[in-house]
């Protein structure tokens, strides 16, 4: 099993490489090539207001990036999954998903653009106005999802073990978390992969627990993994994350507000508030979240390690921890023990070995 999860992780990482590279030369060749000027000046033939100016250019882009990297977004969302025995899912639901996800990024993307198409007309200090309307919107957003993101793309619905629904609520209370509701949610339908979450903010919170993870673990093993997503709350990994990530939002903006400038000139564009600089912005956008990938990624470890250790601490289950992270290794073929340089890179969770030795010394 170790053979295949190696396989199966080395493809995903090798795959995510070859995507952020591809959609960088897709950038660089739309704009080196002229094809984005040409775009906005195509569409300014038209007489469109600015607003429709600017949702007619993103539509025409992103339709063409989804066109040109469909192959590549079949194989790594739907045909390695399958290879693997990961998921179920059949050619139409895929379809079915991508249509409302493409409209669901469409509508995100618009609203982020729009904004920052405005402000860059009305402020001098556009970089920090940006930085936190993006913030707040994310905010927002991240408080909506579990009542209006989610629900498109799976179904859920009130838990009905009451033994294991009450062992939740016993726990949240314990680890002092207000906890309005606990959810199933129905993951079989698209992956074989257990998870579960503790989601939303405010009245949005909630317990999220796959079916592939209710039906196949103990009560001990849902409760740890539990107290593990309670703990990120109480150890207010949350609010920390928000700091971080928008620190991160107001640096990226600063650095286009300091060098567009001089990248500007590279694709023979004269300024930001031109609709053709867009692909630009996207490729500040890919570099500077690469660079900050490993940093992030070991951010997250650290937090998750926190976490790990205080759902022992409340729960002091430590065999059921142990037997769900060899549990989870199986089912949602881990990685158990990556190289150092792909932990660097992508690991947002210590890796399982790491986890069970830390529970097995606790």
């Amino acid at each position: 099993m170790s053979g295949l999860a190696k396989s199966y992780s080395h493809q995903r990482y090798t795959l995510s490489i070859i995507d952020t590279i591809y959609s960088i030369a897709l950038l660089l060749i739309f704009l080196g090539s002229g094809l984005s000027l040409f775009l906005e000046d195509f569409l300014k033939s038209f007489g469109l207001p600015n607003y429709l100016l600017i949702a007619v250019y993103l539509l025409v882009i992103s339709f063409l990036y989804y066109l040109l990297n469909l192959p590549l977004n079949f194989y790594t969302s739907f045909g390695l999954e399958h290879k693997f025995n990961l998921s179920k899912q059949r050619p139409r639901a895929w379809w079915i998903d991508q249509l409302k996800s493409g409209i669901l990024a469409y509508i995100i993307s618009l609203i982020l653009i729009l904004s920052f198409y405005w402000i860059l007309g009305k402020f001098n200090q556009w970089w920090l106005v940006i930085s936190i309307f993006w913030i707040v919107f994310s905010v927002v957003l991240a408080k909506l999802a579990p009542v209006l993101i989610i629900p498109i793309f799976f179904k859920y619905k009130k838990l009905e073990d009451e033994a294991l629904r009450q062992r939740i609520f016993n726990l949240a209370a314990k680890m002092q978390v207000k906890l309005m509701e606990v959810f199933q949610i129905d993951f079989s339908k698209k992956t074989l992969k257990a998870n579960a979450a503790f989601t939303g903010m405010g009245k949005t919170k909630r317990v999220l627990l796959a079916d592939t993870l209710k039906d196949k673990y103990t009560y001990d093993e849902v409760e740890v993994i539990l107290a593990h997503e309670f703990a990120h709350y109480r150890l207010k990994h949350i609010i920390k994350l928000i700091a971080v990530n928008s620190l991160v939002t107001l640096g990226l903006f600063y650095l286009i507000f300091k060098t567009s400038i001089y990248t500007l000139g590279i694709f023979k564009l004269n300024s930001l508030i031109q609709l053709s600089s867009l692909p630009l912005v996207f490729l500040y956008f890919i570099f500077f979240g690469v660079l900050m990938q490993p940093f992030e990624a070991y951010l997250s470890r650290r937090f998750e390690k926190d976490a790990d250790l205080l759902a022992l601490k409340v729960t002091g289950a430590k065999d059921a921890f142990i037997s769900l992270m060899e549990k989870l290794a199986e089912q949602n073929l881990a990685d158990r023990s990556p190289h150092p340089l792909i932990k660097f890179f992508f690991f947002t969770h210590p890796p399982i070995d790491e986890r069970i030795k830390i529970a097995k010394s606790y």
